[in-house]
């Protein structure tokens, strides 16, 4: 990956979109700098502030994925992200008139409060910046326009919604992040373990010997009598032999279904397992794809430059002179006159 500076953090996350495929490899790109994190942090905070309205939910999707990717590697961006996300969510609060923003931001707090991905007291903080926002927006120049009022953030009111202007956010951008969002569960869930092939392969094997496949414990009990599955039967019963011997049928088969329920509630857990293990391979294997595609552009980059090198090279080659042309001298060169050779004069 390319080497960190602040430039360079600064024009990625000015060409930052919100879209996916921008948001995780420029999350990608942070993670592999984490050591940056406090300047990082600092710079994000700085250019969404100077965002437009319809570029600022962006950052707040990337600082998301930063946050709960980052958290196996350590808690750097957790703890820099901390001091500023609450003034971060009411900047956006004070800033837009975009109910799908408002919405946004909501889904996000409730994945990081279902996740515990900051502190209550950080979570806490941001709430308390929505509710003294809904309360009394603070009146601020923070449009690009100095002659442009800030415009003010509707409340729960059916009136005051209907005067609301309109975002000019691109419409399928905000519904492919908001689609992203709803399925955070999937995409966005932390790797706590991402199993090796042999191990994933081991379990799924182990998996064909289940309950549910073992064809001659159900056919044991599709075969037994009806009396044992239906009261209204006992009716037929006239002796106490005959009583007697359906009872040892019932024990015989509340035991064999007994150890059947355990052997299938053992199996949901361990289809569960199995579960997250393939979820985690297939979050392990999209982010190893991820870091690859990113080499794959560094080295056809790097590809392209030295192409380029090869031709300048290739070119300044062929207009060097041909030393083939130039007069023999392997015999050595003709004497120089003398000086009296110079100044003799003929008679």
């Amino acid at each position: 990956m390319s080497s960190f500076t602040e430039k360079a953090l600064t024009e990625k996350l000015n060409s930052l979109t919100n879209t996916q495929q921008s948001i995780q490899t420029m999350s990608l790109w942070l993670i592999h700098h984490r050591k940056h994190a406090k300047k990082i942090v600092t710079v994000w905070y700085t250019l969404l502030v100077k965002a437009k309205p319809s570029r600022k939910l962006g950052f707040v999707y990337l600082a998301n994925d930063v946050v709960q990717n980052s958290k196996k590697k350590g808690p750097e961006f957790n703890r820099e992200f901390a001091v500023v996300m609450p003034a971060s969510f009411g900047h956006i609060y004070d800033t837009t008139t975009d109910e799908k923003t408002y919405a946004a931001l909501q889904k996000v707090l409730k994945v990081w409060k279902d996740r515990s991905v900051f502190d209550k007291e950080v979570l806490k903080k941001i709430e308390s910046e929505n509710t003294e926002n809904d309360e009394d927006v603070p009146e601020q120049d923070v449009a690009e326009d100095a002659s442009t009022t800030p415009p003010q953030r509707p409340n729960n009111s059916e009136t005051e919604k209907e005067d609301v202007v309109p975002s000019k956010k691109p419409k399928m951008e905000v519904e492919d992040m908001q689609r992203i969002l709803e399925e955070e569960d999937d995409q966005l869930v932390e790797i706590d373990d991402i199993p090796e092939p042999e191990e994933l392969a081991q379990a799924l094997r182990e998996l064909e010997n289940s309950a549910s496949s073992d064809a001659a414990v159900r056919e044991k009990i599709a075969k037994l009598p009806p009396e044992v599955q239906d009261i209204s039967l006992l009716e037929k019963i006239k002796d106490k032999e005959a009583a007697e011997e359906l009872s040892s049928v019932v024990n015989e088969a509340v035991s064999m279904l007994s150890e059947y329920n355990s052997r299938l509630s053992a199996e949901m857990i361990q289809r569960e397992a199995v579960m997250k293990m393939l979820k985690n391979y297939r979050l392990g294997q999209q982010m190893h794809l991820k870091t690859s595609l990113q080499k794959l552009e560094e080295y056809k980059d790097r590809l392209t430059r030295v192409t380029t090198v090869r031709k300048e090279l290739t070119s300044h080659i062929q207009n060097l002179p041909d030393l083939s042309l130039l007069p023999d001298v392997t015999g050595g060169l003709a004497p120089l006159p003398s000086a009296g050779d110079l100044f003799s004069i003929d008679s």
